[in-house]
């Protein structure tokens, strides 16, 4: 684990703490080591462009720390319901946003994201398109329906008259991604900027009508963020030109 950065395995655990306690060093106040933290909720699929973003971030900001909890969008909306202590949220689209309505500040569009196959390297099943991941004999792998790239999933397969029989259904596009990497499963539907993240790891298949099922991004402050100020500067910094070339960067899509 990173410095910034929470597993998914532990954001529920520390979510409960915050909801019940706060944090010493996300308060706006410092922690001991006199270091100010601020905690970003962001969807699974920003975690390698808002680490860069954390750096960044960090360097123009003496003292600052931003910790990291990435999930699914999903999961992190009701973590925020259930009173967690975060700082910005961003979600990886504007139904879990509008879930946290009344949580959360002036919410802005700052990216989009579009789906695409992705096979184990070499593509060994020969897969061409949509229609070829209802094959029964595939082991096909994709978000669950109440993920965003779930969702977008579900909307693509529907307009392409495609049902799949996934294998899995997996409650963030990383785990679809790692399966797919690892040989686990033949195929899986992931966001463009994961595929390009793992590079040689997977190969990308060309999918028709992926363009047409776009994801927006919305990234808004808390409105009980403990470090509010700092909050407000991080999401000027995610959709202003330093946080916009780091996403495009990565393959994200302009608001």
């Amino acid at each position: 684990m990173s410095r910034r950065t929470l597993t998914t395995t532990t954001v529920a655990a520390l979510a409960l703490a915050l909801a019940a306690c706060g944090s010493d060093s996300g308060d706006g106040s410092g922690g001991e080591d006199g270091t100010t933290t601020i905690h970003v909720a962001a969807a699974a699929s920003l975690t390698e462009a808002f680490e860069e973003i954390a750096t960044d971030f960090e360097a123009e900001h003496e003292g600052v720390e931003v910790e990291y909890q990435f999930a699914g969008s999903s999961d992190l909306a009701t973590q925020i319901e259930g009173g967690a202590q975060i700082d910005v949220f961003a979600s990886a689209d504007e139904a879990n946003m509008d879930k946290v309505a009344d949580s959360v500040e002036d919410p802005q569009i700052f990216a989009t994201n579009v789906l695409t196959i992705i096979t184990e390297p070499g593509n060994p099943k020969k897969i061409s398109g949509l229609d070829d991941l209802a094959d029964p004999d595939l082991a096909v792998v994709v978000c669950a329906e109440q993920v965003p790239c779930g969702a977008a999933a579900t909307t693509l397969t529907e307009q392409q008259g495609v049902t799949l029989d996934p294998a899995s259904e997996e409650s963030k596009v990383t785990d679809v991604l790692t399966k797919v990497s690892s040989g686990e499963a033949d195929a899986g539907l992931v966001y463009v900027t994961d595929a390009t993240a793992a590079g040689e790891d997977v190969e990308t298949v060309e999918t028709e009508g992926a363009d047409e099922v776009v994801n927006s991004y919305p990234i808004a402050t808390l409105t009980d963020a403990a470090a509010a100020d700092l909050a407000e500067d991080f999401v000027a910094h995610v959709t202003g030109p330093e946080g916009q070339k780091v996403l495009q960067d990565k393959g994200f899509g302009t608001p």
